[in-house]
């Protein structure tokens, strides 16, 4: 962004362009392509606004398309890039013709895909959702991607009260909401994580039982009794869940950290629903609906870890180790 010419000691005139920290990639690779750099303030056009960052999204797929084996070849970006694609923070400028009372609101958004690992971002006006005051930052931004994935999850899958509900992946972003999520609705919730420490962080989430998936024989417990899998790994892990269902049951994906879809395919009596046709609007009323959850106390996002802008490619190099938690964020700057 170019700002008013400005005059040297010598009565010389200049232009200053004013830079903003960003950690972006070059190139693909492993999370040590992702560095932190000096690069030029965006300016919003008509529109749009300019945010001040304060947090930014981390999702296991931006590690996917950092290392250059996204899920669709149309989501790997044009280099270098600056990843990211949710952030909160406040609105510090408006475009032509924009509404200035949006200035100085916290609001929360998704944005393109990429530009949001850095401390301005830009974001078209209608995608914005203020946050409510009564709610802390972290954990309303830890309900954007995965409070209204979670949700759309639960509409598409009409989980009924009295079901049973096997959640895969139950300790982390969206698999945490969905277990309170289906426990709102009345279900019975079984909730499966790799590992000891993840199994009593699911029990701790309200599920009835709580399974390792890394044990042998994991799902012998439940054959036969589940009415809806909400599938977040894949692999055989997924394809193992799928061979709990029961008749008229519901096989619902919403990721693969395993990094393999499973090979599942619908059979009489079983459905399997892959992807959700949303419109933006939706989407959007989605995660509203998430925050008013939170606002009630019916939902509480589980913000796992948080890194600094400059630690994004350790913050990568954990998500892709699996330990960590719940959702991981970038701290750009401290919330105020």
């Amino acid at each position: 962004m170019v700002w008013p010419t400005e005059r040297d000691g010598r009565g010389t005139s200049t232009t200053t362009i004013r830079r903003v920290r960003a950690s972006l990639i070059h190139k693909f690779g492993p999370p040590e392509v992702l560095v932190t750099e000096d690069v030029p303030d965006p300016a919003p056009g008509p529109g749009e606004v300019a945010i001040d960052v304060e947090l930014a999204n981390i999702t296991f797929v931006e590690t996917q398309v950092r290392a250059g084996k996204a899920p669709r070849a149309d989501m790997l970006p044009k280099l270098p890039a600056i990843l990211g694609n949710g952030v909160a923070g406040r609105v510090r400028e408006v475009g032509p013709g924009g509404e200035t009372t949006l200035l100085g609101k916290h609001v929360m958004t998704s944005l393109s895909g990429t530009g949001g690992y850095a401390s301005r971002a830009i974001a078209a006006v209608d995608g914005l959702i203020e946050v409510p005051t009564e709610l802390d930052l972290r954990r309303a931004l830890a309900l954007l991607a995965d409070g209204r994935t979670a949700v759309l999850l639960m509409h598409q899958a009409a989980v009924q009260p009295g079901e049973t509900v096997l959640v895969e992946a139950a300790a982390g972003g969206v698999g945490s909401l969905l277990v309170q999520l289906a426990r709102n609705a009345g279900a019975r919730v079984i909730g499966a994580a790799g590992g000891e420490r993840k199994r009593a962080i699911v029990g701790d989430l309200g599920a009835d039982l709580a399974l390792d998936y890394t044990r042998p024989n994991w799902s012998d417990p439940v054959r036969g009794r589940v009415d809806v899998v909400f599938d977040g790994v894949g692999g055989h892990i997924g394809e193992a869940a799928f061979g709990l269902l029961r008749e008229g049951g519901r096989f619902c994906a919403f990721g693969m950290s395993s990094g393999e879809f499973p090979r599942v395919t619908a059979t009489t009596g079983i459905s399997v629903l892959r992807g959700m046709r949303s419109t933006p609007a939706e989407i959007r009323d989605a995660a509203r609906e998430a925050l008013r959850l939170a606002l009630q106390g019916r939902l509480d996002p589980l913000v796992g870890q948080t890194f600094a802008l400059e630690e994004a490619a350790r913050a990568h190099a954990a998500i892709e180790s699996r330990t960590p938690v719940g959702k991981t964020l970038l701290v750009v700057s401290e919330p105020g």
